[in-house]
């Protein structure tokens, strides 16, 4: 039997709701497939940043190093800044484990209504540069709170960044074996040396696979052709910001925010990856027991393929994909009345058919 250390963070609003749902499924994989969870829970978020004036303890990063693999319900709060949220907790995780790729999965699954009319087979995955670029919280403010404040925000890619990404990216396209083709999103004709750079990077690595197609795009056209033809990507990579931009249209073009899974994923595996879902902590419905569970399901399941248990993966998708063709026990944001529980009992019989 194969053990793993899961480090369980369900963290605030529906993440309270929905990292349950998953461990439920977890346990009856467990069971089938012949290995142990061993799950140890964090009470950390904006409830623990209230008590103690940080989202996490100043050794968090150390207690999470030993684990396997780390499961994020979701963080938020409306009295607490969402770049305290991010600086506070998500952000050290990743740049600390050293998390680059992050994969945020789009599929249509059958009997989900897109809100396109003519959608096509949506079928394709964001890998988001996920530790530095925009979001390298480089710059500061120069006469803070004053009429002549000046804020400067410093964006940083590096060519060993841009380009462990985009050798990702390829090798992803040609895992999936889908269309082999990989877009490269970027803003060279404004940003003439951060993306100037990742286009030149991208055309050196695209030499390397000669059998995967390519296309560049400008994040405007690609925004434009999500919704346009969105049948025709398979791998877009894209820096931190435009991949997070992106990969919240792919979410909501297969349906629902309430679908969309994501892993932050340290390649190496000489530390923790983390998975979790899209959708945030969604305080308006917090607490109301009608939360979307599957995020966070697949979520898990791309944790399981991770770890090597790829056939449970598998059968978890397959469960989910069952449920939502059906159509008869479905949440309240793809039109059902089904409870969150409700919708997790509805894969968990799945999977033991």
């Amino acid at each position: 039997m194969s053990t793993f250390s899961i480090a369980v963070i369900p963290g605030d609003g529906v993440g309270l709701e929905v990292m349950p749902e998953a461990r439920k499924v977890l346990d009856l994989v467990s069971a089938r497939y012949d290995v142990e969870f061993e799950h140890t829970e964090f009470d950390w978020g904006t409830d623990y940043y209230f008590q103690h004036g940080y989202m996490m303890p100043e050794d968090g990063i150390d207690l999470l190093r030993p684990f396997d693999a780390i499961l994020l319900g979701a963080v938020g709060h409306p009295d607490v800044p969402d770049h305290v949220t991010l600086n506070g907790l998500l952000l050290p995780i990743r740049r600390s484990f050293d998390q680059y790729v992050c994969e945020r999965p789009a599929r249509l699954y059958p009997g989900v209504p897109s809100p396109l009319a003519n959608p096509g087979e949506i079928d394709m995955v964001i890998v988001r540069e996920n530790t530095e670029g925009e979001y390298s919280q480089a710059g500061g403010f120069v006469y803070k709170n004053l009429a002549d404040e000046v804020a400067v925000q410093t964006s940083i890619f590096t060519r060993h960044g841009v380009e462990r990404i985009i050798r990702h990216a390829f090798g992803l396209a040609r895992k999936r074996n889908r269309r082999k083709h990989v877009t490269s999103i970027t803003k060279s004709n404004a940003q003439g040396y951060s993306m100037v750079l990742w286009d030149r990077v991208f055309a050196e690595v695209s030499s390397d696979y000669g059998d995967v197609e390519t296309e560049s795009l400008l994040v405007d056209a690609a925004a434009m052709n999500f919704i346009r033809r969105p049948h025709t990507f398979d791998v877009v990579v894209g820096s931190n910001l435009f991949g997070d931009i992106l990969s919240d249209i792919s979410a909501m073009i297969t349906g629902s925010m309430g679908l969309a899974p994501s892993s932050n994923v340290n390649p190496s595996r000489e530390a923790p990856s983390m998975f979790e879902p899209v959708h945030g902590s969604a305080p308006d419905i917090a607490g109301h027991g009608i939360v979307n569970p599957i995020a966070m399901i697949l979520s898990a399941a791309m944790m399981l393929d991770f770890l090597n248990v790829a056939d449970a993966a598998r059968v978890v998708e397959n469960a989910v994909s069952a449920v939502l063709s059906e159509g008869k026990v479905l949440p309240r944001d793809l039109g059902g009345e089904a409870s969150t529980s409700g919708v997790t009992a509805a894969v968990l019989d799945k999977l033991r058919q």
